[in-house]
Protein backbone atom coordinates (compact mmCIF):
# COMPACT_ATOMS: atom_id res chain seq x y z
CA UNK A 1 0.00 0.00 0.00
CA UNK A 2 0.93 3.44 -0.28
CA UNK A 3 2.08 5.21 2.79
CA UNK A 4 -0.71 7.86 2.33
CA UNK A 5 -4.18 6.65 2.36
CA UNK A 6 -5.80 4.58 5.73
CA UNK A 7 -2.87 5.94 6.96
CA UNK A 8 -3.38 9.41 6.64
CA UNK A 9 -7.07 9.33 7.20
CA UNK A 10 -6.06 7.51 10.55
CA UNK A 11 -3.26 9.74 11.86
CA UNK A 12 -5.26 11.97 14.02
CA UNK A 13 -8.16 9.57 14.96
CA UNK A 14 -11.20 11.80 16.41
CA UNK A 15 -11.93 9.52 19.26
CA UNK A 16 -9.00 7.12 20.39
CA UNK A 17 -10.26 3.48 21.31
CA UNK A 18 -8.29 4.41 24.82
CA UNK A 19 -8.85 7.02 27.24
CA UNK A 20 -5.27 6.26 28.78
CA UNK A 21 -2.94 8.96 30.01
CA UNK A 22 0.42 9.64 28.23
CA UNK A 23 2.17 6.96 30.64
CA UNK A 24 0.10 4.36 30.54
CA UNK A 25 -0.02 4.14 26.93
CA UNK A 26 3.91 4.52 26.62
CA UNK A 27 3.61 1.32 28.75
CA UNK A 28 1.60 -0.41 26.52
CA UNK A 29 3.76 0.27 23.38
CA UNK A 30 6.36 -0.90 24.78
CA UNK A 31 4.83 -4.09 26.31
CA UNK A 32 2.78 -4.51 23.10
CA UNK A 33 5.98 -4.40 20.78
CA UNK A 34 7.83 -6.69 24.25
CA UNK A 35 5.11 -9.28 23.14
CA UNK A 36 5.91 -9.74 19.60
CA UNK A 37 9.77 -9.82 19.33
CA UNK A 38 9.14 -12.21 22.43
CA UNK A 39 6.91 -14.29 20.23
CA UNK A 40 9.05 -14.50 17.61
CA UNK A 41 12.41 -14.98 19.12
CA UNK A 42 11.58 -16.89 22.16
CA UNK A 43 9.16 -18.97 20.98
CA UNK A 44 9.47 -19.31 17.37
CA UNK A 45 5.85 -18.60 16.68
CA UNK A 46 4.67 -17.55 13.15
CA UNK A 47 4.90 -13.77 12.76
CA UNK A 48 1.86 -13.21 11.72
CA UNK A 49 0.33 -14.89 14.40
CA UNK A 50 2.82 -12.98 16.82
CA UNK A 51 1.68 -9.38 15.43
CA UNK A 52 -2.02 -10.82 15.44
CA UNK A 53 -1.47 -11.36 19.76
CA UNK A 54 0.93 -8.42 19.89
CA UNK A 55 -1.58 -6.22 18.83
CA UNK A 56 -4.58 -7.56 20.86
CA UNK A 57 -2.29 -7.32 24.18
CA UNK A 58 -1.16 -3.72 23.11
CA UNK A 59 -5.34 -2.99 23.07
CA UNK A 60 -4.89 -4.59 26.40
CA UNK A 61 -2.60 -2.49 27.98
CA UNK A 62 -3.78 0.52 26.89
CA UNK A 63 -7.34 -0.11 28.86
CA UNK A 64 -9.00 -0.44 24.89
CA UNK A 65 -12.14 -2.58 25.09
CA UNK A 66 -11.10 -5.94 23.35
CA UNK A 67 -13.90 -5.50 21.11
CA UNK A 68 -12.24 -2.11 19.64
CA UNK A 69 -8.46 -3.21 19.76
CA UNK A 70 -9.88 -5.97 17.33
CA UNK A 71 -12.03 -3.81 14.83
CA UNK A 72 -8.62 -1.67 14.50
CA UNK A 73 -6.39 -4.59 13.98
CA UNK A 74 -8.71 -5.84 11.03
CA UNK A 75 -9.24 -2.39 9.47
CA UNK A 76 -5.56 -2.01 9.33
CA UNK A 77 -4.63 -5.39 8.23
CA UNK A 78 -7.46 -4.94 5.47
CA UNK A 79 -6.23 -1.82 4.32
CA UNK A 80 -2.80 -3.15 3.98
CA UNK A 81 -3.38 -5.99 2.49
CA UNK A 82 -5.94 -4.05 -0.15
CA UNK A 83 -2.86 -2.24 -1.11
CA UNK A 84 0.18 -3.79 -0.72
CA UNK A 85 -1.41 -7.09 -1.20
CA UNK A 86 -2.22 -6.50 -5.05
CA UNK A 87 1.10 -4.72 -5.68
CA UNK A 88 2.63 -8.00 -4.77
CA UNK A 89 0.33 -10.01 -6.03
CA UNK A 90 0.78 -8.04 -9.44
CA UNK A 91 4.66 -8.00 -9.08
CA UNK A 92 4.85 -11.75 -8.55
CA UNK A 93 2.67 -12.44 -11.40
CA UNK A 94 5.13 -9.94 -13.69
CA UNK A 95 8.31 -11.69 -11.91
CA UNK A 96 7.25 -15.34 -12.74
CA UNK A 97 6.39 -14.44 -16.54
CA UNK A 98 9.85 -12.39 -16.56
CA UNK A 99 11.69 -15.65 -14.80
CA UNK A 100 9.76 -18.71 -16.85
CA UNK A 101 9.92 -16.89 -20.36
CA UNK A 102 13.98 -16.32 -20.30
CA UNK A 103 13.49 -12.81 -19.64
CA UNK A 104 14.74 -11.85 -16.22
CA UNK A 105 17.50 -14.36 -17.53
CA UNK A 106 18.25 -11.69 -20.55
CA UNK A 107 17.99 -8.41 -17.97
CA UNK A 108 20.43 -10.55 -15.57
CA UNK A 109 22.95 -11.82 -18.18
CA UNK A 110 23.15 -8.74 -19.77
CA UNK A 111 23.76 -6.54 -16.61
CA UNK A 112 26.34 -9.09 -15.33
CA UNK A 113 28.22 -8.60 -18.56
CA UNK A 114 28.35 -5.08 -18.47
CA UNK A 115 28.92 -4.39 -14.83
CA UNK A 116 30.80 -6.78 -11.95
CA UNK A 117 32.87 -6.62 -9.15
CA UNK A 118 33.03 -3.58 -6.88
CA UNK A 119 31.02 -1.63 -9.30
CA UNK A 120 28.10 -4.09 -9.16
CA UNK A 121 26.48 -2.18 -5.60
CA UNK A 122 26.89 0.98 -7.22
CA UNK A 123 24.87 0.16 -10.29
CA UNK A 124 22.04 -1.61 -8.28
CA UNK A 125 22.28 2.03 -6.12
CA UNK A 126 21.45 4.17 -9.38
CA UNK A 127 19.40 1.95 -10.74
CA UNK A 128 17.15 1.90 -7.61
CA UNK A 129 17.63 5.27 -7.15
CA UNK A 130 16.79 6.29 -10.38
CA UNK A 131 13.47 4.16 -10.65
CA UNK A 132 12.63 5.31 -6.78
CA UNK A 133 12.25 8.76 -7.85
CA UNK A 134 8.29 8.38 -9.46
CA UNK A 135 7.55 5.04 -7.88
CA UNK A 136 6.37 4.35 -4.00
CA UNK A 137 8.31 2.32 -2.00
CA UNK A 138 6.38 -0.66 -1.82
CA UNK A 139 6.24 -0.87 -5.73
CA UNK A 140 10.23 -0.35 -6.04
CA UNK A 141 10.30 -3.02 -3.80
CA UNK A 142 7.91 -5.22 -5.69
CA UNK A 143 9.92 -4.59 -8.62
CA UNK A 144 13.90 -4.87 -7.82
CA UNK A 145 14.59 -7.34 -5.17
CA UNK A 146 13.58 -10.29 -7.57
CA UNK A 147 16.39 -8.91 -9.83
CA UNK A 148 18.75 -8.25 -7.07
CA UNK A 149 18.08 -11.56 -5.61
CA UNK A 150 18.69 -13.42 -8.75
CA UNK A 151 21.68 -11.03 -9.97
CA UNK A 152 23.37 -12.09 -6.14
CA UNK A 153 22.78 -15.89 -6.61
CA UNK A 154 23.94 -16.51 -10.56
CA UNK A 155 26.80 -13.74 -10.16
CA UNK A 156 27.66 -14.81 -6.72
CA UNK A 157 27.38 -11.89 -4.34
CA UNK A 158 26.83 -11.22 -1.49
CA UNK A 159 23.25 -10.72 -0.80
CA UNK A 160 23.35 -7.88 1.37
CA UNK A 161 26.57 -6.10 -0.50
CA UNK A 162 23.89 -5.46 -3.45
CA UNK A 163 20.46 -5.57 -1.69
CA UNK A 164 21.24 -2.31 0.63
CA UNK A 165 22.23 -0.45 -1.99
CA UNK A 166 19.31 -1.33 -3.88
CA UNK A 167 16.70 -1.02 -0.70
CA UNK A 168 18.66 2.66 0.67
CA UNK A 169 18.49 3.98 -2.80
CA UNK A 170 14.25 3.44 -2.62
CA UNK A 171 13.84 4.29 0.67
CA UNK A 172 15.94 7.95 -0.06
CA UNK A 173 13.72 8.77 -2.67
CA UNK A 174 10.43 7.76 -0.50
CA UNK A 175 11.49 10.07 2.63
CA UNK A 176 12.89 13.08 0.38
CA UNK A 177 12.12 13.59 -3.12
CA UNK A 178 8.95 14.71 -4.56
CA UNK A 179 6.54 13.54 -5.87
CA UNK A 180 6.22 10.76 -3.21
CA UNK A 181 3.02 11.33 -0.95
CA UNK A 182 5.26 12.20 2.01
CA UNK A 183 7.57 15.01 1.13
CA UNK A 184 4.03 16.66 -1.08
CA UNK A 185 1.99 16.26 1.77
CA UNK A 186 4.61 18.36 4.12
CA UNK A 187 5.62 21.03 1.37
CA UNK A 188 1.65 22.24 1.29
CA UNK A 189 1.55 21.69 5.09
CA UNK A 190 4.61 24.37 5.37
CA UNK A 191 3.57 25.97 2.31
CA UNK A 192 7.21 25.04 1.09
CA UNK A 193 8.27 25.68 -2.61
CA UNK A 194 7.76 22.29 -4.87
CA UNK A 195 10.94 23.24 -7.05
CA UNK A 196 13.58 24.24 -4.14
CA UNK A 197 12.47 21.66 -2.28
CA UNK A 198 12.66 18.82 -5.35
CA UNK A 199 16.47 20.16 -6.03
CA UNK A 200 17.76 20.66 -2.08
CA UNK A 201 16.10 16.74 -2.11
CA UNK A 202 18.38 15.46 -4.31
CA UNK A 203 21.04 17.28 -3.03
CA UNK A 204 20.44 15.76 0.19
CA UNK A 205 19.59 12.09 -0.98
CA UNK A 206 23.41 11.73 -2.87
CA UNK A 207 25.59 11.79 0.33
CA UNK A 208 22.73 9.90 2.39
CA UNK A 209 22.50 7.02 -0.39
CA UNK A 210 26.10 6.61 -1.07
CA UNK A 211 26.55 6.37 2.91
CA UNK A 212 23.41 4.32 3.66
CA UNK A 213 23.81 2.13 0.54
CA UNK A 214 27.08 1.12 -0.89
CA UNK A 215 29.56 1.85 2.21
CA UNK A 216 27.38 0.78 4.66
CA UNK A 217 26.94 -2.40 2.46
CA UNK A 218 30.40 -3.82 3.15
CA UNK A 219 29.73 -3.68 7.16
CA UNK A 220 26.16 -5.43 6.96
CA UNK A 221 27.95 -8.01 4.20
CA UNK A 222 29.92 -8.99 7.37
CA UNK A 223 27.64 -9.05 10.23
CA UNK A 224 24.76 -10.70 7.95
CA UNK A 225 26.15 -13.39 5.37
CA UNK A 226 22.96 -15.50 4.12
CA UNK A 227 22.39 -16.42 0.84
CA UNK A 228 19.44 -15.50 -1.45
CA UNK A 229 16.58 -17.21 -0.58
CA UNK A 230 15.86 -20.03 -2.93
CA UNK A 231 11.63 -19.60 -2.28
CA UNK A 232 11.99 -15.57 -3.44
CA UNK A 233 14.23 -16.62 -6.56
CA UNK A 234 12.55 -17.44 -10.05
CA UNK A 235 14.07 -20.18 -11.24
CA UNK A 236 15.95 -19.79 -14.54
CA UNK A 237 14.18 -20.42 -17.74
CA UNK A 238 14.28 -24.11 -19.16
CA UNK A 239 17.25 -24.65 -21.18
CA UNK A 240 15.12 -26.04 -23.98
CA UNK A 241 13.79 -23.11 -24.13
CA UNK A 242 13.91 -22.41 -28.44
CA UNK A 243 13.89 -18.38 -27.70
CA UNK A 244 13.59 -15.83 -25.21
CA UNK A 245 12.61 -12.43 -25.07
CA UNK A 246 14.94 -9.59 -26.38
CA UNK A 247 16.59 -7.20 -24.08
CA UNK A 248 14.75 -4.15 -25.34
CA UNK A 249 11.14 -5.83 -24.96
CA UNK A 250 12.01 -7.46 -21.50
CA UNK A 251 13.31 -3.75 -20.24
CA UNK A 252 9.88 -2.08 -21.82
CA UNK A 253 8.25 -4.21 -19.73
CA UNK A 254 9.69 -3.53 -16.62
CA UNK A 255 9.96 -0.07 -17.06
CA UNK A 256 6.60 0.78 -17.97
CA UNK A 257 5.08 0.51 -14.69
CA UNK A 258 7.66 3.41 -13.98
CA UNK A 259 6.92 5.29 -17.20
CA UNK A 260 3.32 5.67 -16.03
CA UNK A 261 3.49 6.64 -12.65
CA UNK A 262 6.38 9.23 -13.84
CA UNK A 263 3.93 10.53 -16.32
CA UNK A 264 1.38 10.75 -13.81
CA UNK A 265 3.34 12.43 -11.32
CA UNK A 266 4.42 15.15 -13.85
CA UNK A 267 1.16 16.11 -15.31
CA UNK A 268 -0.11 16.35 -11.75
CA UNK A 269 2.86 18.93 -11.35
CA UNK A 270 2.15 20.62 -15.10
CA UNK A 271 -1.60 20.87 -14.94
CA UNK A 272 -2.41 21.08 -10.96
CA UNK A 273 -6.11 20.99 -11.85
CA UNK A 274 -8.11 18.08 -10.36
CA UNK A 275 -10.67 18.93 -13.35
CA UNK A 276 -8.64 18.68 -16.11
CA UNK A 277 -9.71 15.88 -18.49
CA UNK A 278 -5.77 14.86 -19.12
CA UNK A 279 -4.78 14.81 -15.50
CA UNK A 280 -7.92 12.53 -14.38
CA UNK A 281 -6.95 10.29 -17.34
CA UNK A 282 -3.26 10.24 -16.11
CA UNK A 283 -4.28 9.85 -12.69
CA UNK A 284 -5.53 7.03 -13.60
CA UNK A 285 -3.12 5.43 -15.92
CA UNK A 286 -0.25 6.13 -13.69
CA UNK A 287 -1.71 5.05 -10.54
CA UNK A 288 0.37 2.02 -9.22
CA UNK A 289 -2.66 -0.72 -9.57
CA UNK A 290 -3.05 0.18 -12.98
CA UNK A 291 0.63 0.64 -13.70
CA UNK A 292 1.28 -2.49 -12.66
CA UNK A 293 -1.93 -4.43 -14.08
CA UNK A 294 -0.60 -2.98 -17.35
CA UNK A 295 3.06 -4.35 -17.36
CA UNK A 296 1.06 -7.91 -16.36
CA UNK A 297 -0.88 -7.55 -19.77
CA UNK A 298 1.55 -6.02 -21.93
CA UNK A 299 3.95 -8.73 -20.59
CA UNK A 300 2.07 -11.69 -22.09
CA UNK A 301 2.53 -10.52 -25.53
CA UNK A 302 6.34 -9.31 -24.59
CA UNK A 303 7.38 -11.67 -22.59
CA UNK A 304 5.01 -15.12 -22.54
CA UNK A 305 4.49 -15.13 -26.72
CA UNK A 306 7.53 -14.46 -27.85
CA UNK A 307 8.79 -17.67 -25.57
CA UNK A 308 6.58 -19.66 -26.95
CA UNK A 309 3.51 -19.95 -24.34
CA UNK A 310 0.47 -21.09 -25.01
CA UNK A 311 -2.70 -19.82 -23.25
CA UNK A 312 -3.39 -22.83 -20.93
CA UNK A 313 0.78 -22.18 -20.17
CA UNK A 314 0.48 -18.62 -18.72
CA UNK A 315 -2.78 -19.29 -16.82
CA UNK A 316 -0.51 -21.58 -15.12
CA UNK A 317 2.31 -19.45 -14.60
CA UNK A 318 0.19 -16.86 -13.19
CA UNK A 319 -1.22 -19.11 -10.67
CA UNK A 320 2.16 -20.62 -9.57
CA UNK A 321 3.34 -17.35 -9.41
CA UNK A 322 0.54 -16.55 -6.80
CA UNK A 323 1.19 -19.26 -4.36
CA UNK A 324 4.78 -18.34 -2.49
CA UNK A 325 3.34 -14.85 -1.49
CA UNK A 326 0.58 -16.13 0.91
CA UNK A 327 2.58 -15.87 3.76
CA UNK A 328 4.34 -12.49 2.59
CA UNK A 329 0.68 -10.96 2.72
CA UNK A 330 -0.28 -12.32 6.25
CA UNK A 331 2.62 -10.86 7.64
CA UNK A 332 2.53 -7.63 6.01
CA UNK A 333 -0.98 -7.15 6.61
CA UNK A 334 -0.45 -7.89 10.25
CA UNK A 335 1.77 -5.52 10.54
CA UNK A 336 -0.46 -2.98 9.47
CA UNK A 337 -2.97 -3.92 11.79
CA UNK A 338 -0.51 -3.72 14.76
CA UNK A 339 0.50 -0.24 13.21
CA UNK A 340 -3.52 1.03 13.34
CA UNK A 341 -4.19 -0.34 16.53
CA UNK A 342 -1.45 1.90 17.96
CA UNK A 343 -2.33 5.07 15.84
CA UNK A 344 -5.89 4.63 17.23
CA UNK A 345 -5.31 3.99 20.74
CA UNK A 346 -3.56 7.70 20.66
CA UNK A 347 -0.05 6.99 20.58
CA UNK A 348 0.76 9.77 18.15
CA UNK A 349 -0.97 12.42 19.20
CA UNK A 350 0.41 11.15 23.05
CA UNK A 351 4.26 11.54 21.41
CA UNK A 352 3.09 15.16 19.80
CA UNK A 353 1.69 16.49 23.36
CA UNK A 354 4.86 15.29 25.35
CA UNK A 355 7.10 17.41 22.28
CA UNK A 356 5.02 20.27 22.09
CA UNK A 357 7.30 22.39 25.34
CA UNK A 358 10.53 21.27 23.31
CA UNK A 359 12.74 24.01 23.16
CA UNK A 360 15.20 23.72 20.19
CA UNK A 361 15.74 25.07 16.88
CA UNK A 362 13.04 24.03 14.39
CA UNK A 363 14.45 22.05 11.91
CA UNK A 364 15.57 19.46 15.16
CA UNK A 365 12.64 19.56 16.38
CA UNK A 366 10.53 18.39 13.07
CA UNK A 367 13.08 15.55 12.55
CA UNK A 368 12.79 14.37 16.59
CA UNK A 369 9.10 14.59 16.49
CA UNK A 370 9.16 12.80 13.13
CA UNK A 371 11.52 10.30 14.72
CA UNK A 372 9.26 9.66 17.57
CA UNK A 373 6.13 9.01 15.83
CA UNK A 374 7.57 6.83 13.32
CA UNK A 375 8.87 4.97 16.71
CA UNK A 376 5.52 4.56 18.06
CA UNK A 377 3.70 4.10 15.23
CA UNK A 378 5.80 2.44 12.42
CA UNK A 379 4.59 4.83 9.80
CA UNK A 380 6.78 6.95 7.78
CA UNK A 381 3.48 9.18 6.22
CA UNK A 382 1.77 9.45 9.37
CA UNK A 383 5.07 10.74 10.98
CA UNK A 384 5.43 12.91 8.23
CA UNK A 385 1.93 14.19 8.30
CA UNK A 386 1.71 14.95 11.96
CA UNK A 387 5.63 16.47 12.52
CA UNK A 388 4.32 18.49 9.64
CA UNK A 389 1.09 19.69 11.10
CA UNK A 390 2.62 20.72 14.12
CA UNK A 391 5.95 22.31 13.14
CA UNK A 392 3.87 24.10 10.10
CA UNK A 393 3.60 27.27 12.49
CA UNK A 394 7.24 27.61 12.26
CA UNK A 395 7.63 27.84 8.72
CA UNK A 396 5.85 31.62 8.38
CA UNK A 397 9.34 33.29 8.89
CA UNK A 398 11.22 31.24 7.06
CA UNK A 399 13.33 32.09 4.06
CA UNK A 400 12.17 29.48 1.01
CA UNK A 401 15.27 27.61 1.17
CA UNK A 402 14.68 27.32 5.15
CA UNK A 403 10.88 26.21 4.53
CA UNK A 404 12.33 23.42 1.80
CA UNK A 405 14.60 22.33 4.42
CA UNK A 406 11.94 21.95 7.05
CA UNK A 407 10.47 19.78 4.81
CA UNK A 408 13.38 17.38 4.46
CA UNK A 409 14.11 17.44 8.08
CA UNK A 410 10.83 16.05 8.79
CA UNK A 411 11.45 13.58 5.53
CA UNK A 412 15.09 12.42 7.04
CA UNK A 413 12.87 12.13 10.34
CA UNK A 414 10.40 9.77 9.22
CA UNK A 415 12.52 7.35 7.66
CA UNK A 416 14.35 6.63 11.62
CA UNK A 417 14.55 2.88 12.42
CA UNK A 418 12.04 0.98 10.65
CA UNK A 419 11.19 -2.11 13.42
CA UNK A 420 8.38 -4.54 13.66
CA UNK A 421 5.41 -2.52 13.96
CA UNK A 422 6.30 -1.24 10.30
CA UNK A 423 5.00 -3.30 7.41
CA UNK A 424 7.95 -2.42 5.32
CA UNK A 425 10.23 -4.58 8.05
CA UNK A 426 8.60 -7.61 7.23
CA UNK A 427 8.49 -7.34 3.52
CA UNK A 428 12.51 -6.99 3.45
CA UNK A 429 12.63 -9.72 5.75
CA UNK A 430 10.25 -12.36 3.90
CA UNK A 431 11.94 -11.60 0.83
CA UNK A 432 15.30 -11.62 1.86
CA UNK A 433 14.67 -14.37 3.78
CA UNK A 434 16.05 -13.01 7.05
CA UNK A 435 15.13 -13.64 10.34
CA UNK A 436 14.51 -10.67 13.33
CA UNK A 437 17.46 -9.93 14.23
CA UNK A 438 19.68 -9.96 11.02
CA UNK A 439 16.72 -8.00 9.68
CA UNK A 440 17.27 -5.15 12.34
CA UNK A 441 21.23 -5.54 11.78
CA UNK A 442 21.21 -4.46 7.89
CA UNK A 443 17.05 -2.98 7.00
CA UNK A 444 16.64 -1.16 10.71
CA UNK A 445 20.19 0.07 10.70
CA UNK A 446 20.43 0.96 6.87
CA UNK A 447 17.22 3.14 7.84
CA UNK A 448 18.71 4.69 10.84
CA UNK A 449 22.00 5.85 9.08
CA UNK A 450 19.37 6.84 6.15
CA UNK A 451 17.51 9.11 8.73
CA UNK A 452 20.83 10.24 10.84
CA UNK A 453 22.84 11.44 7.61
CA UNK A 454 20.22 13.31 5.75
CA UNK A 455 18.80 15.15 9.41
CA UNK A 456 23.00 16.20 9.41
CA UNK A 457 23.13 17.08 5.76
CA UNK A 458 19.72 19.58 6.41
CA UNK A 459 21.42 21.17 9.24
CA UNK A 460 24.58 21.73 7.68
CA UNK A 461 22.59 23.61 4.55
CA UNK A 462 20.75 25.41 6.65
CA UNK A 463 24.03 26.96 8.12
CA UNK A 464 25.42 28.41 4.67
CA UNK A 465 22.09 28.99 2.44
Amino acid sequence: MTRLSAEMLAADPVEPITSAGHAQLGIAVLAGIAVIVLLITRFKLHAFLALTIGSLALGAFAGAPLDKAIASFTAGLGSTVAGVGVLIALGAILGKMLADSGGADQVVDTVLARAGGRSMPWVMVLIASVIGLPLFFEVGVVLLIPVVLMVAKRGNYSLMRIGIPALAGLSVMHGLVPPHPGPLVAIDAVGANLGVTLALGVLVAIPTVIVAGPLFARFAARWVDVPAPERMIPQRASEDLEKRPGFGATLATILLPVVLMLAKALVDIVIDDPENTVQRVFDVIGSPLIALLAAVLVGIFTLARPAGFSKERVSGMVEKGLAPIAGILLIVGAGGGFKQTLIDSGVGRMVLDVSEDWSIPALLLAWLIAVAIRLATGSATVATVSAAGLVAPLAADMSTTHAALLVLAIGAGSLFFSHVNDAGFWLVKEYFGLDVGQTIKTWSLMETIISVVAGAVVLLLSLVI
